[in-house]
């Protein structure tokens, strides 16, 4: 199975906004963004899989008009710190979480590696389904969760992966 990861394009948003779970407005850029997406993906596409997030839900549905949403694709909780801005929360409890942001979580979010089962519940959902192409549009951090497990890579390092707004990532996966 051939799968396509797309993380969704430029939000409007302030510089340094803390957004997981918050909805935020897409940028004016989108529908350029969107015919570049679209000219680098397959016309055949089976199945696409969207984050219910707006910013993914809008891309996923210029692909296809039948879009499975789902919710284990959505991007990290950020807890009480969604719609602040880094500067804006407490230094010594962004400290601590940044210390072990594997293992710790942000006030009443959640922690990578509770996220980290999530997304890989449904990656591994995949491998059961009989499609020969999938297209998955969803976030910075589900992508870079779904990558780090597939080359083995340790949970920790998952920063050091680069994920742009619009990439595209092509796997395969052997079912």
């Amino acid at each position: 199975m051939e799968v396509y990861l797309i993380r969704h394009t430029t939000p409007n948003i302030a510089k340094g906004l803390i957004y997981g779970h918050l909805d935020v407005p897409l940028a004016n850029t989108f529908e350029t963004e969107k015919a570049d997406i679209l000219g680098r993906l397959p016309s055949n596409i089976d199945q696409i899989f969207s984050s219910p997030s707006t910013r993914c839900l809008e891309l996923a549905r210029a692909l296809s008009t039948e879009v499975s949403t789902v919710h284990a694709i959505k991007e990290l909780n950020f807890g009480l710190w969604e719609g602040l801005n880094w500067n804006e929360i407490d230094r010594k409890e962004s400290e601590y979480w940044m210390e072990d942001f594997v293992n710790r979580c942000p006030p009443q979010g959640e922690t990578l590696l509770e996220m980290q089962k999530r997304v890989l519940k449904f990656w591994q959902g995949l491998r059961d389904l009989p499609l020969q192409r999938v297209a998955i549009v969803t976030h910075a951090g589900v992508i870079r969760i779904i990558l780090s497990h597939e080359s083995n890579s340790p949970l920790n390092s998952i920063f050091d992966i680069q994920v742009n707004y619009g990439q595209l990532f092509t796997l395969t996966l052997n079912q």
